[in-house]
């Protein structure tokens, strides 16, 4: 019976052999090089109903040897067909490993890809890393995996935030559009640190709104992402989300029902969030004051509206009790008709006030004013047990320009250096422009030897982006990325600027919302950034910084209008000769004007071209001059 069944069975299931064709290979490749997409249409009808697995394993790994260049697109080309993963796996090495001997080249991506559609992202890694430096395009899908990996595991909103994110460019990727995913989700990695750090309530909501938008838009319209990264980024999308909503509830709505106060401070000095990046600068202070035996004194200097009264009226509150600071502003001391006893007893009352000791009698300081002021600095010296005081003069010139009207006499330098030298527990911070380190230099100024130099300069980009974004907690407006970008680059970090183009940002966005009707996101754009610096009111309002510079350039060294005259139409800059041949200058003098706009931080050199620094200033004088 058992026998008789076995029978049945060996006339139920055949055996079939599979007889090759010895011309498909040959076939196969021809078609394969005329025409990819045909080639592969056959290979994989071929493999589908004939059984003839070997030739077409063969066409293939043949014709991707031939040319490299080629494997990266051509395998990534069977990935956007679903049914051709199967080719795929042929190439990759997955089945028949006894039959054949397979391309390597080929193999790894193949397999790289295979992985990648698998979610088995590190062996997906692993494959592209195998021929990394060996194929074109190879680096491009190592990096897509390694990337999506990372994004892939991170599982709550303290794994996202901790992503480190780049900043690239997509248009000349083989494959832009999963570029473009991963850079959507770079930019909610950013929003969560916000969530999770900002102090600003109105802040956080906002970037909670803009990731839960991005994440919306990865999960429903991923269409243009190619296979197989097209699932990843979904998935990816789904987590993120659910982690996201977890705290939604804390986080709040905000809307904007009314005008917003206007935070930007414009030519006035800024304390509290507004003070931001000049941490380096406060170090200083703090080693000359707090971490030294003796007070030194030191010359802050740079051109207009860098941020130098901002940093003197907010030394104090970084500096805690150690040291007290006397700010005196010189230009409140107007033409000082009564001589050099009005200064003094300006800065008398301002001394007055920081340690709380009563000034001398204005009749004596005007009757006697070296004497008195210096018996003055003794008692308040013998009263700093734990402490010790800085007499800031800022506008310093001021004293200099007094000196050549005869107001005070030539003599009020000498004094002020023995009292520098007088006492280890007081020291003195002059603050002015450039000309004031110009000073300094010179030997005829014997005063400035035991002095300091502190120049501020620019701003760095993050702290362009700090006061603008977060100038206060309760601030409801917010930028795009791009907007910032285009900020950084036209101002350069110069502090008065920075504050200038945020203030009229605010300003147009109630003009428009409250005064207008119009209804507009509250996140400023490059296009609300080009229209606030087009409107000739943006210039009118920074003439005083403007003009400053401008008439900065008529002091000293001759020929600096001239040279900025020449620059300010060619935004990419002049090379020397240029210059000279429009200028008209011979070389000593051309290098000279340029040293002095070098040392006051109105050009620069790059790649040969000088060029003017602030954007701005360039547009103001090429349009306004």
């Amino acid at each position: 019976m058992r026998k008789s069944y076995r029978n049945h069975l060996d006339l139920l299931f055949p055996r079939v052999t599979v007889l090759p064709n010895p011309y498909i290979t040959e076939q196969l490749k021809e078609w394969l090089r005329l025409d990819w997409e045909t080639g592969i249409h056959n290979a994989y009808e071929i493999y589908t109903y004939t059984l003839q697995f070997i030739p077409v394993i063969q066409a293939l790994n043949q014709v991707l040897a031939e040319e490299p260049e080629q494997v990266v697109d051509r395998i990534a080309h069977l990935t956007d067909h679903p049914y051709k993963w199967e080719l795929v796996r042929l190439i990759s090495g997955s089945i028949y490993t006894n039959f054949i001997q397979f391309e390597p080249h080929a193999r790894a991506v193949a397999r790289g890809f295979l992985c990648l559609h698998e979610e088995s992202l590190y062996d997906a890694g692993k494959a592209f890393d195998e021929v990394l430096r060996s194929l074109p395009y190879v680096k491009e899908m190592w990096l897509i995996t390694l990337t999506l990996s990372e994004l892939l595991n991170a599982n709550n909103l303290n794994d996202i935030s901790a992503i480190k994110t780049y900043i690239f460019t997509v248009e000349y990727w083989r494959r832009p559009a999963t570029g473009k995913a991963i850079a959507s989700f770079y930019r909610i990695v950013e929003d969560i640190k916000i969530i999770q750090k900002s102090s600003s309530r109105s802040a956080r909501a906002f970037a909670l709104s803009r990731a839960l938008g991005e994440l919306k838009n990865l999960r429903e319209q991923p269409d243009d992402v190619p296979q197989p990264e097209r699932e990843i980024v979904r998935k990816i999308a789904f987590k993120w989300s659910q982690a996201i909503l977890n705290v939604a509830s804390e986080v709040g709505n905000v809307s904007i029902t009314e005008r917003v106060r206007n935070p930007y401070v414009v030519g006035d000095p800024v304390e509290g969030n507004l003070f931001v990046g000049r941490e380096d600068i406060l170090k200083q202070l703090k080693e000359l004051w707090i971490l030294t035996q003796r007070l030194q004194s030191v010359v802050i200097y740079g051109h207009r509206r860098m941020g130098k009264t901002s940093i003197l009226l907010n030394a104090a509150k970084s500096l805690g009790s150690q040291v007290k600071v006397a700010y005196v502003n010189l230009l409140l001391v107007g033409d000082s008709p009564q001589g050099v006893g009005e200064v003094l007893m300006a800065i008398s009352d301002e001394i007055s006030d920081a340690v709380n000791i009563s000034p001398p009698a204005d009749a004596e300081l005007l009757n006697l004013p070296y004497r008195t002021f210096e018996r003055y600095l003794k008692q308040v010296e013998a009263n700093l047990s734990e402490t010790g005081l800085i007499i800031a003069l800022d506008e310093f010139e001021k004293i200099e320009k007094l000196i050549e009207k005869g107001k005070i006499d030539s003599d009020f330098m000498e004094v002020l250096r023995g009292m520098v030298q007088m006492s280890p527990k007081i020291a003195f911070a002059l603050a002015g422009l450039h000309t004031l380190e110009e000073m300094t230099g010179d030997y005829s100024h014997p005063f400035f030897a035991s002095f300091i130099n502190i120049k501020v300069s620019f701003m760095e980009r993050a702290a362009t982006r700090q006061i603008l974004a977060n100038p206060h907690e309760d601030f409801l407006l917010d930028y795009a990325p791009e907007a910032l970008s285009a900020i950084s680059m036209l101002t350069t970090g110069q502090p008065y600027l920075v504050q200038l183009v945020g203030f009229q940002l605010v300003r147009r966005y109630n003009e428009q919302v409250f005064e207008r009707g119009t209804s507009r996101d509250p996140v400023f754009t490059v296009e609300d950034v080009r229209a606030v610096i087009n409107d000739p009111e943006f210039f009118q309002r920074g003439r005083y910084y403007f003009d400053g510079v401008w008439g900065q350039a008529t002091r000293g060294t001759p020929g600096q209008q001239e040279v900025l005259r020449a620059i300010a139409p060619h935004p990419e800059g002049l090379d020397i000769n240029t210059l000279a041949e429009i200028t008209g200058m011979n070389d000593t003098n051309l290098q000279q004007a340029l040293n002095s706009l070098i040392r006051h931080d109105v050009v620069s050199a790059r790649d040969g071209k000088w060029r003017i620094i602030v954007e701005l200033f360039r547009h103001w004088v090429d349009k306004c001059i």
